[in-house]
């Protein structure tokens, strides 16, 4: 069997606050509670979930940017924590951050902030890594005249094109893309992800794609893993989840995707009631239990263990065969057919933003 990439097993990652007596903390925010998820060379998982769920910090994990509490995370079956130099993680492991605006350095040229990691890393002479960084703007969808530009000159979507020219300076073999289209127009969303999927096709690479929209993680991702409190509670290939989801969550989730045709808007929608609790102090049991629609009173004794509940899926739910089997969502082929329709018309009025005015 082929070897995963990236393997997470048990990973937690608890934050400390307030101080009890001795300046000892008190408390902890468990922003990721026991996570464990493989990843193929060539694949993307997504990894969706509500603002605070633990996604951002289970991806700065898997590039080494921040330690787990507990558990371990492996690269090519070698422990990251055996890596003594970050640099060495670096090179195969990288990351797409969300925010276009903060990501990338004011005070440095497109052309340097590309070149940063090549000179990190000692790799090639001035000329040959000046060539390298053309070609990464080309490849990206910009020239080679933008690399004298700083970041204030570029639209976010120019600037996020940057920050993915940045990631692929090393040649990784796998990009965590944190939320990397959130904060952009949908229209540029679109170029993004097509992008991404066109560099996969090319590059072979992995992508862990971090989302708190479903439907953008549908679009790019083979598998889809769910994440509530800290936790995975489903893990599935996308077109068994979007089909036949077996956690209420998810079920939830999918039901608030926007359909395109107004015949189908006056259909069920889950609202789920309350807020999401605090990581600091979750419910016992199961943490969905406080919003769940069918939990039942052992729920809130039992934490659930991730389930095989058929060859592709897993769920964390003592009630999944409750939840229901069908769902109505937006099908592949119209998520597809949207998407490219956007890229279609905003490479026709923007120019894939390749262009800017003088």
């Amino acid at each position: 069997m082929q070897q995963p990439l990236v393997t997470l097993r048990g990973i937690k990652k608890h934050f400390p606050v307030g101080s009890g007596l001795f300046g000892k903390k008190s408390s902890f925010v468990k922003a990721v509670d026991g996570v464990s998820l493989d990843i193929y060379p060539g694949e993307t998982v997504g990894l969706v979930g509500e603002s605070g769920c633990g996604k951002s910090t289970t991806g700065r994990m898997v590039v080494g940017l921040t330690e787990p509490t507990e558990g371990e995370i492996y690269f090519e079956g070698r422990k990251l924590s055996d890596y003594k130099k970050k640099k060495e993680i670096g090179k195969n492991l990288q990351m797409i951050f969300q925010d276009p605006y903060s990501s990338l350095n004011p005070r440095m040229t497109a052309s340097d902030i590309i070149e940063e990691p090549l000179v990190l890393h000692k790799m090639g002479t001035k000329s040959e890594r000046r060539k390298r960084v053309d070609e990464l703007l080309e490849r990206v969808g910009l020239s080679s005249d933008h690399g004298n530009r700083y970041p204030i000159e570029f639209s976010g979507g120019q600037r996020q094109r940057l920050g993915i020219a940045r990631a692929l300076a090393l040649q990784p073999k796998l990009i965590v893309c944190d939320e990397p289209v959130s904060a952009l127009d949908v229209s540029i969303q679109a170029q993004i992800l097509n992008l991404l999927k066109e560099i996969q096709k090319d590059m072979g690479l992995s992508y862990l794609f971090i989302a708190h929209g479903i439907q953008a993680v549908k679009h790019i991702s083979d598998k889809i893993a769910v994440m509530y409190l800290g936790k995975i509670i489903e893990f599935s290939e996308k077109e068994e989840m979007f089909i036949t989801p077996k956690h209420p969550y998810t079920k939830a989730l999918l039901s608030a995707v926007p359909h395109p045709d107004p015949k189908q808007r006056d259909r069920e929608r889950i609202i789920l009631k309350g807020d999401l609790p605090s990581p600091s102090n979750p419910p016992e049991g199961c943490s969905f239990h406080t919003r769940c629609p069918v939990a039942i009173e052992q729920c809130k004794k039992v934490i659930p263990t991730l389930l095989q509940t058929s060859e592709h899926s897993f769920t964390a739910c003592i009630q999944y065969e409750n939840v229901g089997n069908q769902v109505e969502i937006i099908a592949e082929q119209e998520i597809n057919e949207n998407y490219d329709k956007l890229y279609t018309e905003s490479n026709d009025k923007r120019k894939m933003e390749s262009v800017l005015p003088n």
